[in-house]
């Protein structure tokens, strides 16, 4: 979740840095002694304070996250973690999902869509389209002639039905081996010449509108077919919207961006990675969006990786770190009313209920469901368990009858488990254990080490702000 937020709300940036700015888009910082023009800050700020942000900032408030974001980038270049290869393959993916599609030639999905309608006409060869209907009956091809035989008997009876007068959707929904039509009747979709095996075209084809054929074997089982309708195709007008979807379904953008990638690299004697970074440059030089676009996945993976080899991961790792800062905030995690760290399970045998707790007895809460499991459902399922977790009074009907004897709640037990029971320990004003409240402390800990490590970065690079630019941000 942390990535994610990170590269949809710090979309900061400083990629493509020109040596020279115009005087209309003055300089409002320098971090490290990079400039930062004004057009980039405003990007970004306007950016994370769109109507939808619900934490919107006031300008001076953004000045200082915008500083702390581009002081971990900068850090994060220092440590040359955008010369790595995982992070060069992931930005790149990033980046070329915004630059492929850009070397697309106009038209080339028109294109595209009508060459589809051209072939469909092509494949019709001046016949019209086809809806039959079926009741099939199959013949694997290692079938014995005895069952051919039998198969043979029953197409032919159900064909007697119909000729005196039997409906032929309840009969195909009786009878028919196709379950996907035979659910409608025996009613397929739409057909035109080549899409069908050859026998059932040419019966299709030889049946006028409400015409019902004669059993007939094809290469997969007997047949009776009836034509529901036929129509000429469509108008390209008409049916151009539905060719596109199909098109787009099939994946008609990214197959037109690969082409042109690799014909324009083939053109220029270039590999398609050389053409993407070349062209990433001229269209970031043209479209300032772009621009700003490509350097926010730059950035936005940059401070993922620094925060996270930095920051997150020695946190969540330092169990000692973690337990002194509990003990020295424990205030901070006390509760208003009565918790349960616990789990909670059900027996199918009112006996398995004590072997359960005499099982956990002094065993780590972190090996209960391994233990529990080796122990009784080996070979069958004999106790279900929940996970064990922090509970509040009032969150869990059957805990709450069980340990805070509240009535309700004392008859939800799973079906097959009647015997509901809890092992675990009540803790009444705040948690005994960090771990208690785990997720709670790890990650007041990595904003804690976070904060830790901002500082050092304030105190590690130059910072230098001009008041009277920022002041114009949005102004000018």
């Amino acid at each position: 979740m942390k990535r994610i937020a990170l590269l949809l709300i710090f979309s900061f940036s400083h990629l493509l840095i020109f040596s020279t700015f115009a005087q209309d888009d003055p300089i409002v910082m320098k971090i490290a002694g990079k400039p930062v023009p004004r057009s980039e800050f405003e990007y970004n700020y306007n950016k994370n304070n769109t109507d939808n942000v619900i934490d919107r900032k006031d300008l001076e408030e953004y000045v200082d996250l915008f500083i702390n974001y581009k002081l971990k980038v900068q850090a994060a270049e220092d440590a040359k973690m955008d010369t790595a290869q995982s992070f060069i393959d992931e930005f790149h993916t990033y980046r070329d999902q915004q630059i492929r599609p850009l070397l697309v030639p106009a038209g080339a999905e028109d294109k595209e869509v009508r060459d589809y309608y051209d072939g469909l006409l092509k494949q019709l060869d001046g016949h019209d389209l086809r809806l039959p209907a079926h009741i099939f009956l199959m013949v694997p091809q290692k079938s014995t002639e005895a069952e051919q035989a039998e198969k043979k008997t029953r197409i032919d009876s159900i064909y007697q039905a119909l000729q005196a007068g039997a409906d032929f959707a309840e009969l195909a929904q009786k009878c028919s081996e196709d379950s996907r039509s035979a659910v409608r009747g025996g009613q397929l979709t739409w057909f035109g010449p080549g899409q069908l095996v050859p026998e059932f075209e040419k019966v299709m084809y030889d049946l006028k509108k409400g015409e019902t054929s004669e059993p007939f074997l094809s290469s997969v089982g007997y047949h009776i077919v009836r034509l529901m309708d036929c129509k000429p195709l469509e108008p390209f007008d008409t049916l151009a919207p539905q060719i596109r979807r199909f098109l787009e379904s099939r994946g008609m953008a990214d197959r037109l961006a690969q082409q042109a990638t690799d014909s324009l690299a083939k053109e220029r004697g270039l590999t398609p990675e050389q053409l993407l970074d070349a062209e990433t440059e001229r269209l970031c030089a043209k479209d300032m969006e772009l621009k700003y676009l490509v350097q926010e996945y730059h950035d936005g993976l940059l401070l993922y990786e620094i925060s996270k080899t930095q920051v997150w991961d020695p946190a969540a790792a330092d169990t000692v770190a973690l337990q002194n800062y509990f003990k020295k905030n424990k205030k901070k995690y006390a509760w208003g009313v009565p918790h349960y760290y616990g789990m909670v399970y059900y027996a199918a045998q009112k006996e398995d209920v004590k072997k359960v707790q005499k099982l956990l007895k002094g065993v780590d809460e972190s090996q209960w469901t391994a233990r529990v499991r080796d122990a009784f459902n080996k070979d069958s399922v004999t106790v279900r368990m929940e996970q064990p977790r922090l509970y509040a009074k009032g969150e869990h009907a059957t805990l709450d009858s069980l340990v805070f004897k509240v009535s309700e709640g004392k008859t939800r037990v799973r079906q097959g488990f009647p015997h509901a029971a809890v092992i675990g320990r009540v803790l009444k004003k705040s948690p005994q254990k960090w771990t208690d409240v785990g997720s709670q402390v790890v990650s007041d800990y990595q904003a804690e080490c976070e904060r830790q490590f901002v500082e050092e970065l304030r105190r590690r690079y130059e910072v230098e702000t001009y008041p009277d630019v920022i002041a114009t941000v949005n102004k000018h």
